[in-house]
């Protein structure tokens, strides 16, 4: 009798992993450059050997919230209808509560809940500095209590060309950025991720990355009305894998840059440096909008693939947000 394989509803579709030509040059490149193993451990499309898995006997990931249940009276907060996705389906919450880039804690998207699901962000504190009117330290009523909460469909879109639509509750960043009062010659925002190395393993057992994570947006990108701060998804504060307590929801930029567990905040007037770029800037532009046209060096970026659905579709320009975004850009940034 034949044997029949049937791929669980979030397996990848192989023709959209790295062919083995590709990685071996991969290699190649990466002794060529000097990097060693810190190249070798750069993000790459291996999602058809990174499935996202539940725990024994069919168990789903936990989605327990990170902060506890000191904000719970916040949530569900209400929908702003401004913000849809068309007639693209919102990602199950257990499919997208065990499929995660958060390399702190492993580079295994599969696992990265199990190692983050005892982690406990609270308290927390996120500081204030450089080009502001007053540097200060913010605590998580300042980030919970302090503004509005809404939530918000929004696409996301990874670099390894796979996506998902998610529901995130949390508040414009814009309203943030108003009120740590940055100075008139700020011209850029720079975000870092926490760094906790009893806690964290994959900070342990990847010594040869700069920690910490950090990203950045030019402050005018900060201000856009998309550009969100969430505290929470899926109707609740969100699990330590999603980036709780607080991180970027950019939804027309490459996952990468919606950095995750914001501990410090910090304006230039010179553009910073950031985690993957400085790393690799061939493959992490500064920028990163999602511009299928744009060639990369591994893979093509004119297709993605829903981790939900199985759907492979055509990307779209800045994620389908180019009527929104588009005017902020001339084309040329990368």
């Amino acid at each position: 009798m034949p044997a029949f394989h049937i791929p669980p509803s979030w397996s990848i579709d192989e023709r959209l992993a790295t062919p083995e030509s590709t990685y071996l040059d991969r290699r190649q490149i990466v002794r060529a450059l000097g990097l060693g193993a810190i190249g070798l451990a750069m993000p790459s499309l291996a999602c058809a050997q990174q499935q996202p898995a539940g725990g024994a006997a069919g168990a789903g990931p936990s989605l327990r919230p990170a902060v506890g249940d000191g904000y719970d009276d916040l949530f569900p907060a209400p929908r702003n209808a401004s913000y849809t996705i068309g007639d693209r389906k919102v990602t199950d919450a257990t499919i997208e509560g065990s499929y995660n880039n958060y390399y702190e804690f492993t580079t295994a998207k599969d696992q990265v809940w199990r190692l983050a699901e005892s982690y406990v962000a609270r308290p927390w504190t996120i500081e204030v500095e450089g080009k502001v009117k007053k540097e200060r330290t913010l605590d998580l009523d300042d980030v919970f209590r302090r503004f509005k909460l809404e939530e918000r469909v929004y696409r996301f879109r990874c670099v390894e060309r796979w996506a998902m639509q998610v529901p995130w509750t949390g508040f414009p960043l814009r309203a943030l950025i108003d009120h740590c009062e940055p100075d008139p010659s700020a011209r850029y925002v720079r975000f870092d991720t926490v760094l906790d190395k009893p806690k964290m393993p994959g900070v342990r057992e990847q010594p040869w990355y700069p920690w910490p994570y950090t990203e950045a947006l030019r402050l005018d990108e900060a201000r856009h009305p998309l550009a969100f701060v969430a505290v929470g998804s899926y109707g609740k504060p969100m699990p330590m894998q999603h980036g709780a307590p607080l991180r970027l929801a950019l939804p027309w930029k490459y996952g990468y840059k919606s950095v995750k567990s914001i501990v410090k905040i910090r304006f230039t007037k010179r553009r910073p440096g950031t985690f993957w770029n400085d790393l690799q800037p061939s493959e992490y532009g500064f920028y990163s909008n999602v511009e299928p046209h744009k060639p990369h060096p591994r893979w093509s970026q004119q297709w993605e693939q829903d981790i939900g659905t199985q759907e492979t579709r055509k990307t779209l320009p800045y994620n389908g947000y180019e009527k929104e975004i588009g005017g902020l850009y001339d084309g040329s940034e990368t």
